[in-house]
């Protein structure tokens, strides 16, 4: 990561009157994002602003509450004195760094059985990542169905798609690979209990899975496949 990146500007732009917030990592912009910031993708660089709509005290609030929050990690933030801010905010790792964590510890397993009990985390058929995302699509598209705007049916049909045909996919295929995994009662032929630091010669094969096994039900209904939905509004 270059140090450049370890930087933000956070202030209003002088010319569309938003409030921007320029530069940083993933990490960054991830903070931005969970305090309300939308993400602005052009050719040449990805910069952040706060949602329309807001009046000038949410503006403050929100931007006041970025500059907290990135400087509570370690980032040097040049902001408007307006937002300008002693405060630090807490920083808890957010839901995606746990399930994140699961990619860990596939990294350190060595056998077979530690791998499929970590892919059952995302597998299970009750209560697993997956099949929580399904619901997570499912209630999504029901707010979106009846929202009110022309598109919003279309957008709710295009989720339930997704959950069904590509969600339900991914379920399947993972599902089979966890099964065979816990079959193996296996070692990794390249990897050893972590006892001493892996040598630089050490690999790591990769597995191959066959048919996939029959699909759990998902929270929505049949659809066609909808193309996606091209907004109406002037970009900024």
């Amino acid at each position: 990561m270059a140090l450049a990146d370890r930087f933000l500007t956070l202030g209003r732009d002088v010319h569309s009157g938003e409030v921007l917030a320029r530069g940083g990592d993933r990490e960054a912009h991830s903070i931005l994002q969970r305090t309300g910031f939308v993400p602005v993708v052009r050719l040449h660089e990805t910069y952040h602003r706060l949602p329309v709509g807001l009046d000038q005290a949410e503006e403050k609030r929100l931007a006041t509450r970025a500059v907290a929050r990135l400087r509570a990690v370690k980032y040097g933030v040049k902001a408007d004195d307006a937002f300008d801010t002693e405060m630090r905010e807490p920083h808890y790792l957010p839901l995606g760094s746990q399930v994140a964590h699961l990619a860990e510890r596939i990294r350190e397993a060595t056998t077979s059985d530690e791998v499929a009990d970590v892919l059952t985390e995302l597998t299970a058929s009750h209560d697993g990542v997956i099949i929580a995302l399904g619901e997570v699509f499912a209630a999504t598209a029901a707010f979106y169905q009846d929202l009110g705007q022309p598109p919003d049916p279309h957008t709710a049909k295009r989720l339930q798609y997704l959950a069904e045909h590509r969600l339900t996919v991914l379920w399947s295929d993972l599902a089979h690979m966890r099964n065979d995994l816990a079959d193996r009662h296996q070692d990794h032929p390249q990897r050893r209990a972590r006892t001493a630091d892996i040598g630089p010669d050490e690999r790591e094969a990769s597995a191959v899975c066959a048919c996939p096994p029959p699909q759990p039900p998902l929270a929505t209904s049949p659809v066609a496949v909808p193309a996606p939905h091209t907004p109406t509004h002037p970009r900024r």
